[in-house]
């Protein structure tokens, strides 16, 4: 009798690879690099190598080697060398992914300028990098600017060839360290992703600015509009002042939704700590109702019961109903999409690997540069996999505030008594 497969291969080797050090992973990367010229130059000569073959149109003559840069360290490549003709993997020595080369970038610019030089020196060795000159990272640099500010200016309206309408909108921002006038200083990133009328969300603007204040973020949003953003039903954010502003001057027939995260957070500032479980757990019902109806009548019993126990947690609820419920008016499928900044928590701890490389930028375009290729990265992910939303419940929602599907609102009248028998 076959004993039963109680260990499965593949998980295990992937436990083993993810805890590898990282010679490991260099051993693992150069062996199946190498293992993918020879099956590629074989191909080239039209038979396997050391094989007699009445096919064979050319053969090989040895290798070259040169050294490949990547986030595992430097490897030695060998490649093939044909005794007729030439063969250059250029899919592998050049096409490497902009964020890998934004990375390298950044920190060999960090070192070069002398910044910090002996924790750069460290990071260089972590990466395995064993030398980048001056003319690589000015080449390397300057290609990557030109990719990211095609990114970041593209146009977004259809009418330009762009992929909008964008129904929903989610805007966030993330702090940096950056050298300037030898201090340094926080500097902020501001991000808005979006759904396009595809169902494929989209990175749609990146902007690094001093501090994040209102006129930071009105010249954010008027950008994305002059490039095309239109028809967005919902924006979701955070409530800092001057970014609720920007979307109100810039989105004006766009409703604004609180994130349900933050709002927990901010609730808790006026909650006792003793009673913060419990209050949490009365805020989370409101989201596991079944319709809109019913999340405005549990948020009604939940205000009505804090009334006497809790009066500053009460009104806070109340004077926020409107921006922390404003998800209902939109249909049930998108609610987990749109009630919250939490789709986007991935992005941001993808962007914050990267940058905690470099710790401190050297200057705002290095910024610009790394978690401009981060992002360019993700949107090519994100247009290439399965869409966000639906076809249809986007167009269901695009009618949401029109004459033809008006908002949903719970009704504030009282039904009528039939008359007595």
């Amino acid at each position: 009798m076959t004993a039963p497969h109680i260990v499965d291969p593949a998980r295990l080797l992937g436990d083993a690879l993810s805890g590898a050090s990282p010679d490991l992973m260099r051993h693992l990367l150069g062996t199946v690099i190498n293992a993918l010229l020879s099956a590629e130059a074989d191909a080239v000569c039209g038979a396997e190598y050391g094989v007699a073959d009445p096919d064979r149109v050319n053969h090989r003559n040895g290798y070259r080697h040169r050294d490949l840069d990547t986030r595992v360290g430097t490897i030695d490549v060998a490649i093939p060398k044909l005794r007729s003709g030439s063969y250059f993997p250029e899919w592998l020595m050049e096409r490497r992914k902009r964020a890998e080369a934004a990375l390298i970038s950044v920190v060999a610019t960090c070192y070069l300028l002398g910044v910090s030089t002996r924790r750069m020196d460290k990071l260089v060795q972590t990466l395995g990098i064993t030398s980048l000159s001056k003319s690589q990272v000015s080449r390397m640099a300057a290609d990557l600017d030109e990719q990211v500010t095609a990114f970041r200016t593209r146009p977004l309206g259809a009418e330009n060839g762009g992929t909008g309408p964008f129904s929903f909108v989610a805007a966030d921002a993330l702090t940096m360290k950056v050298r300037e006038n030898g201090r340094v200083v926080n500097a902020v990133v501001l991000v808005a992703t979006g759904v396009n009328a595809d169902g494929h969300r989209e990175v749609l603007g990146i902007k690094v600015a001093t501090s994040e204040t209102g006129a930071a973020w009105n010249a954010f949003f008027a950008d994305l509009v002059a490039r095309g953003l239109s028809g967005v039903k919902l924006v979701t954010s955070d409530a800092h002042h001057g970014l609720v502003e920007a979307i109100a001057a810039n989105l004006p027939g766009a409703a604004w939704q609180r994130c349900r995260t933050h709002y927990a957070a901010n609730l808790m500032s006026v909650t006792p700590k003793s009673s913060w479980g419990w209050v949490k757990a009365l805020l989370h019902s409101v989201y596991d109702q079944p319709d809109a109806d019913a999340v405005h009548a549990q948020f009604d019993r939940i205000v009505e019961a804090l009334g006497d126990k809790l009066p500053d947690v009460a009104d806070h609820l109340d004077t926020a109903r409107a921006d922390v419920l404003a998800f209902t008016a939109f249909p049930k499928e998108v609610w987990r999409q749109i009630w919250s900044n939490n789709p986007n928590e991935r992005l941001n701890r993808e962007i914050r690997r990267r940058t905690d490389v470099v710790g401190i930028f050297p200057d705002r375009d290095s910024v610009t540069r790394l978690v401009g290729a981060v992002l360019a990265e993700q949107h090519d992910e994100w247009a290439e996999g399965r869409r966000y939303l639906g076809i249809d419940v986007l167009a269901r929602a695009a009618t949401v505030g029109t004459a033809t599907q008006p908002a949903t609102q719970p009704s504030s009248e009282l039904p009528e008594l039939e008359p007595a028998a």
